[in-house]
């Protein structure tokens, strides 16, 4: 009976438990019903056993490294822990020791029973891991570690223990992987952790990984991948690499903190090799010198070129009888950009090589200017839920976005969402220039019609008694709105042309030298640069944004209208419906005309009250954050500006913090007194403000 027993639980069959552990029904009648009872808990020990055992076969045959090497090490402590343990019972049984042998010839299965009693936990926890392995086909590593860890978090140690030491399993086959990425940027051609662009593929990294360690693996990996690829006449030197993966040997992924050190460890050394032997300072600088003149429009000449280049596209597009379709595409574009670039000092430059323009809605027809009604065009003002104001849609008509192809080593500095933030600026300022320059065009084309009508007019405006008043009305009304709007944009332009114009500083600080910046150090700098940008154009107020688009838009009403009008705001006096015949004398089209200019000189001035209050209001009432996350796009959301916070190491945080905060308020005045120079705007609201407080007077009055 003892040896048939010790058979069963070795994992062989038996005529004793002819289905599962419940012990034959001819043997029943023998047996005390302890006995029954122990048998039976011994034979479910043995059928768990069994069952784990043909599981972790079946499973050492998976096509996943990482379920063999658990099935590896499930088998390896069957065989040194439980397997040791039957073989250790049945010699002692041999040897008829004292502790289990009862009178040197008696064997109670109490004492079988309770040998392998410490097995009972620990299989019945093995047993649902192997089926929760046999529900799925395919297991990443990180969802595997993450269930061998949470498991291991018990209050049993057997299982704790066993967990813990299948997860660790695991993780040195893990590990094995990330030691090839970090030290030699190699990927692995089955099972690997990141994809051909070095980023983690799903499920390829466990939850105890933060992100920054992702951040920091995926940066080397391409780093030392993209050195090996490119065959750099440097190579990143073996005795660093040695003690990288000497590093990561000594410490475990569980461990989160020891783990993140290291690898930032190793990031910091890589950056320093990269900064002094890759990619160098002249690099950074000629790209950031290269984004500066054609995202930031610092390149004057190629900018106002640029312009009128899509400008003379759209129109050989409305008027071409050769195209019959008219449509624009994305090479037009850009070969508007090499045809911009003739005659400048961009002409000769290579960075102008990485610029294409992108259509993200496909080719289209050219659009004329727009004429829609101007109160529509304020109607994101005032509102509680303000949308994302854009203005890449102004240069063409439709989105247009500028992209800078960046290739290595340079992609390792320029980032996508630093790229995007760019292309915003761009969108912002290349709006700006182009309104300027229409509003300086329909300025110099009143000129010159007014140039003309003095001819035959003299010093008047001609027509008839009537309606003389009339004509020079609407033409002092018209050169005075055009008036305005060139000045509140030549104010905006000279405002954000000092923002637009600065650099990244990358001079010495607290000693250190220029060679001598890390790649996060580098990053920081550039990202401070960055923010400072867009809080310098304002774009980190979603207010004013939503503000400046429809005085953007209502400046570009004004040109297309003057330039329906055939470059004049007064018709001519021999146009039909020019002469006296509407009401009160004056001619028909002098009224048309007279109530668009006056429609769009309310809703320009209106709005200017609107940007102007809330300039007020961002001085005296704004909450100054903290540094905003670039790597998000949707920053316009935030109703709060952002203040830039320098690298690290410099004076305390509180200091930096009323600094920035005086900084910025400092900016935002500047621009007020520009356009407050000659007191228009206080004036206007003090009175306005002296006639709501009668008006409250008035009204309490009234209700005594």
């Amino acid at each position: 009976m003892i040896a048939e027993v010790l058979l069963v639980l070795a994992g062989h069959s038996s005529s004793l438990f002819p289905t599962n552990h419940t012990v034959h029904p001819s043997f029943e009648q023998l047996l005390h019903p302890g006995e029954q009872q122990c048998l039976e808990s011994i034979a479910l020990i043995a059928s768990r056993y069994r069952k784990i055992k043909n599981a972790s076969s079946t499973l050492s045959r998976s096509s996943s490294r990482y379920v063999c090497a658990l099935a590896s090490a499930l088998n390896q402590i069957l065989k040194t822990e439980y397997e040791a343990l039957v073989v250790e019972t049945e010699d002692k049984v041999l040897k008829r020791d004292s502790t289990l042998v009862a009178s040197g010839s008696f064997v109670p299965l109490s004492s079988i029973r309770a040998i392998f009693a410490e097995w009972d936990a620990p299989f019945v926890a093995l047993e649902a891991l192997v089926d929760d392995l046999f529900e799925h086909a395919d297991w990443k590593p990180g969802p595997l570690i993450d269930m061998l860890t949470l498991r291991s978090s018990t209050g049993i140690h057997r299982i704790a223990d066993i967990m813990s030491r299948l997860s660790l399993t695991v993780q040195r086959v893990w590990k094995a992987q990330l030691i090839s990425l970090l030290i030699h940027g190699s990927i692995s051609e089955t099972d690997p952790l990141v994809s051909k662009n070095y980023v983690f593929l799903d499920g390829c990294a466990p939850s105890c990984i933060s992100a920054q360690s992702r951040s920091s693996i995926t940066y080397v990996g391409k780093a030392i991948g993209r050195v090996k690829t490119a065959r750099w006449r440097a190579q990143f030197p073996q005795n660093l690499a040695a003690n990288h993966a000497k590093q990561l040997e000594t410490v475990h992924v569980g461990d989160q903190y020891a783990f993140d050190r290291v690898v930032a460890d190793i990031r910091t050394n890589v950056s320093e090799w990269l900064w002094m032997n890759v990619l160098t300072i002249k690099d950074v600088e000629t790209s950031v010198d290269s984004l500066a003149n054609y995202f930031l429009i610092r390149n004057g000449e190629f900018s106002l070129s640029l312009i009128r280049e899509i400008e003379r596209l759209k129109i050989s597009r409305l008027t071409s009888r050769m195209d019959s379709s008219g449509m624009i595409r994305e090479q037009d574009l850009n070969l508007a950009l090499l045809r911009a670039s003739l005659g400048t000092t961009a002409q000769y430059d290579p960075s102008l090589s990485r610029l294409q323009f992108q259509l993200p809605t496909g080719p289209l027809r050219p659009l004329l200017p727009s004429l829609s009604d101007p109160k529509n065009l304020a109607h994101s003002v005032g509102g509680d839920n303000i949308m994302e104001t854009t203005f890449n849609d102004i240069l063409l008509g439709t989105s247009l976005n500028l992209l800078y192809r960046v290739e290595w080593p340079l992609d390792m500095f320029l980032q996508p969402a630093d790229l995007q933030l760019y292309g915003t600026l761009f969108a912002f300022l290349s709006s700006l220039r182009k309104t300027h320059t229409r509003m300086h065009t329909c300025w110099a084309t009143l000129s010159n019609a007014q140039r003309a009508r003095r001819r035959w007019t003299g010093l008047g405006e001609g027509g008839t008694t009537e309606d003389l008043a009339a004509r020079q009305a609407l033409l002092r009304c018209g050169w005075g709105l055009v008036r305005e709007m060139n000045w509140f944009l030549d104010n905006l332009l000279s405002y954000v042309m000092p923002a637009e114009h600065a650099e990244p500083r990358t001079e010495p600080t607290m000693g250190s030298a220029v060679t001598n910046l890390d790649f996060s150090t580098l990053r920081n700098i550039h990202s401070t640069y960055l923010e400072r940008l867009l809080t310098g154009c304002l774009l980190t107020n979603p207010m004013l944004m939503a503000t400046l688009r429809p005085i953007f838009e209502l400046c570009e009403q004004l040109v297309a209208q003057v330039e329906r009008w055939g470059g004049d705001v007064l018709p001519a006096l021999l146009f039909e419906g020019s002469l006296a015949g509407g009401a009160g004398g004056v001619g028909k089209m002098v009224m048309e005309r007279w109530f668009v200019v006056s429609e769009i000189n309310e809703t320009f001035h209106s709005l200017l009250d609107t940007f102007y209050e809330q300039l007020t209001q961002s001085t005296s009432q704004q909450t100054f954050a903290g540094r905003t996350d670039l790597s998000k796009s949707g920053f316009f959301n935030s109703t709060m500006h952002s203040v830039s916070v320098p690298a690290p190491g410099i004076g305390s945080r509180e200091g930096r913090r009323s600094d920035k905060i005086g900084e910025m308020r400092r900016h935002i005045e500047r621009l007020l007194l520009r356009l407050d120079f000659n007191e228009e705007f206080s004036r206007r609201r003090s009175a306005k403000a002296r006639e709501d407080v009668l008006r409250a007077l008035s009204l309490d009055k009234r209700d005594i």
